[in-house]
């Protein structure tokens, strides 16, 4: 099994042994209650609060009155996008994550944990461990969208370096009955990592 290197000089020697571990401890995604890939309604807050969002009452309804702009961005990103391609639709991204922009409470970890299931090979989860690995020396951008599509470009840097890896362990872990993209694969080998 090849390793994976992270940033810091971490090397993570056999990512099979500690995606699987992460799977054990916490249990694989559970792809159940989730609206259509186009569309983005209550089924994918409630989701995304079953993944830990914790997503108060307040917060959906803010997030929901913005919805037809969330759907108009998740239609401009076909299903199967994905973020280890060579060429990734960085403007539809960057509207996609404007559409939570300004919204009291909803940072990168919750919006993140409510889009990751409508294009799970494209977009990353950012909660604040993966948000602090990418964190750089680069000012961010102001706007909301920009930031996070910055910290996702970053994140592809990562995906990429490490792409053959997280392949083998994909094919392996899906050996097993477990079926992840790479992006949350290594979103995984990140949080395991660094927490």
């Amino acid at each position: 099994m090849t390793g994976v290197v992270l940033r810091g000089g971490i090397e993570l020697a056999d990512p099979f042994a500690d995606a699987l571990g992460f799977l054990e401890a916490y249990g694989a995604d559970d792809p159940a209650g989730a609206s259509e890939p186009n569309t983005f309604d209550e089924r994918d807050l409630r989701r995304a609060n079953r993944g830990g969002a914790r997503i108060s009452a307040a917060e959906q309804a803010a997030v929901l009155s913005r919805r037809r702009r969330i759907e108009a961005a998740l239609r401009e990103l076909p299903p199967e996008a994905s973020l280890a391609a060579r060429t990734v639709p960085w403007p539809s991204l960057t509207r996609l994550f404007g559409g939570f922009g300004e919204i009291r409470g909803v940072g990168f970890a919750k919006m993140t944990k409510a889009l990751h299931p409508k294009r799970p090979a494209l977009i990353p989860i950012l909660d604040s461990v993966v948000q602090a690995y990418l964190a750089g020396d680069e000012p961010a951008p102001d706007e909301f969208g920009e930031r996070a599509t910055a910290l996702v470009r970053s994140y592809k840097q990562d995906l990429d370096v490490n792409r053959a890896a997280l392949s083998e362990v994909k094919r392996a872990l899906a050996k097993r009955g477990y079926t992840l993209t790479e992006v949350r694969l290594l979103d995984m080998l990140i949080w395991s990592a660094l927490s």
